[in-house]
Parts: structure tokens; C-alpha cells; sequence
């Protein structure tokens, strides 16, 4: 099985073609080749779906799937888009820096790579934070600082909003990897969410920068995240704790969102390719 892996920010994805999961994906081979002694070891698995040439002109559409390393498939993955953008500009599929569109079950969006292939940005829709788009269940209209328990008895504060995947955005006075790993589990499997949810601890550290941890639906603790970036700077700018273009700062580096007026956003930041080989059909089907 041929493969390429990439990181962006730190977070890496193996990125596949076609039917190399099996049809339908096996969630069991998705767990070996994200484990990270087992197999190639990433956060997820971007599965290249029948590629074709758009007729309108507009240049290269190509398909994605996103599974988590748990096996599960993700809507949308804003450094896992960047990661593919840059697969796509390897492979010879796209040129230069013309736009371009791939479709995710989250929705459509429009890519552009550099020059150099480093720096991807991403037009990654509309953020909502209407309770049913999220959703949230028990919750009408914008879930903006709202309340709730979580099971170990802790009341917290947060903001939902998807971004075409759902997110808890949760205000803090500094944001530790510590409380990401403690509260995140917690808030990720709430009643709720009845789709799960991403998870950001957000510090606002200037009118244009937050700082943010991040506990990721289906893969745990991250060291970045474009779609958590989003929906932290779509709360920050929603609430008016910080204003557009916000610098998101995170422990893998840093991505630049922009919040429109009508709340659609661009991501931008950066992605380093990592390796290329072939993996063996043994580890996918070990013995006993």
C-alpha cells in the first residue's frame, strides 16, 4: 500500500488512496496504521475518493474522507484539508497557486497553495452556532455562554459552533494542556453532543491573538487543529473578546484565521511533507 504523510503544526495525517481501507473503510486497519507502534503512526487517515476534473473551469475537485486514528470518520479536518491541498499540489494535480475545490462530508471548500508548497489557505464556509446545525440537544438558537455539568460534578461555560464538525469552545484564564486533557474527555462524550464534539480551551491574549488547547473528537489531545482554530476565533469574534484576523497560537504553531462579517472564514498555515513509502500488508493483518 503506497502512502504520503504530512504534518501540519505538528498534527500528522497519512493520506491514502482510493479503496486502500476496503470498501466500506475497516475501522480496525485505520487503528493499526495510526498506531504509533504498530503502524506509521498519525492523528488520521485522509483517503483520496475519486478525483475528477471539474467542467466548470475552476480547476482540480477532488474528494476526501478523514478518519480519526480511532477508527471513526471525521466531517472535516481544517489541517487535514491544508495537508491534502499540499498532496494535490505533489502530485502534479494542481499548479502553481490557481484555487481549487475538494468535497468533504462537511461541505465543499476552496484551497490554494504557495509557491513553495509550504503555506496552504483554506476558505473553510460559514461557522453556526444554531443549537440543531451543531447540534446540541436541549439547547434552541445560539448556544453562546451557555451551562453544563459535566460527570465529574464541574459546572463550565462554553459556546458551540460548527464549522462543518462540532466544537465546545470553553473561555479560560490560561489555557493548559493539563485541563485540555482532563475536562476534554469529559466534554467530548457529554449527553449534550450527540455527535461528539471537539474541544478548545481558549486564553485571549490580545485584540487579535488567543492561545488555545485542544482535545480532539476521536484522537485526544492535539498539538494544533484548523477547525479548532475556526471555531475559537468564530466565538472570540462572535462575543467581541477579540477581532478579526485572529492569530491563533497553539502548541504545534500557529494559524491565521479571518472572521467575516457573515461569519464564513479562511484559514491559512502551514504544512511540512514527511515521508513516502510503502506500507506492508503485514502489519495490517497481523498474525493471531
Amino acid at each position: 500500500m503506497e502512502f504520503r504523510k504530512y504534518h501540519a503544526l505538528g498534527n500528522d495525517y497519512v493520506v491514502l488512496v482510493g479503496d486502500a481501507l476496503g470498501a466500506p473503510p475497516d475501522r480496525a486497519i485505520v487503528r493499526r496504521i495510526c498506531d504509533r507502534h504498530h503502524g506509521i503512526g498519525a492523528d488520521g487517515i485522509l483517503l483520496d475518493v475519486s478525483p475528477a476534473r471539474s467542467g466548470d473551469g475552476s480547476g482540480e475537485t477532488a474528494g476526501l474522507r478523514i478518519f480519526n486514528p480511532d477508527g471513526s470518520e471525521a466531517e472535516k479536518s481544517g489541517n487535514g484539508l491544508r495537508i491534502f491541498a499540499r498532496y494535490l499540489r505533489d502530485q502534479g494535480r494542481v499548479k502553481g497557486t490557481e484555487r481549487f475545490r475538494v468535497e468533504t462530508p462537511g461541505g465543499a471548500v476552496e484551497c490554494r497553495v504557495s509557491e513553495d508548497g509550504r503555506r496552504v489557505a483554506v476558505e473553510m464556509g460559514r461557522a453556526s452556532f444554531d443549537a440543531a446545525a451543531v447540534p446540541v440537544r436541549g439547547e434552541r438558537g445560539e448556544v453562546l455562554d451557555r451551562r453544563l455539568t459535566t460527570a465529574d460534578g464541574r459546572e463550565v461555560e462554553y459556546s458551540a459552533v460548527t464549522v462543518g464538525n462540532p466544537h465546545c469552545v470553553v473561555a479560560v484564564d490560561e489555557a493548559r494542556e493539563a485541563d485540555a486533557r482532563t475536562l476534554g474527555p469529559l466534554l467530548e462524550r457529554h449527553p449534550a453532543f450527540p455527535n461528539r464534539t471537539n474541544v478548545q480551551l481558549v486564553e485571549a491574549v490580545g485584540p487579535h491573538r488567543i492561545r488555545i488547547e485542544i482535545w480532539e473528537r476521536g484522537a485526544g489531545y492535539t498539538l494544533a487543529s484548523g477547525t479548532s482554530s475556526c471555531a475559537a476565533a468564530a466565538v472570540g469574534c462572535r462575543l467581541g473578546r477579540v477581532r478579526s484576523p485572529v492569530t491563533v497560537q497553539m502548541p504545534g504553531g500557529e494559524i491565521e484565521v479571518s472572521v467575516r462579517k457573515d461569519f464564513s472564514l479562511r484559514m491559512e498555515g502551514g504544512v511540512t511533507a514527511v515521508a513516502e513509502g510503502f506500507l506492508d500488508p503485514e502489519c495490517l493483518h497481523p498474525a493471531g
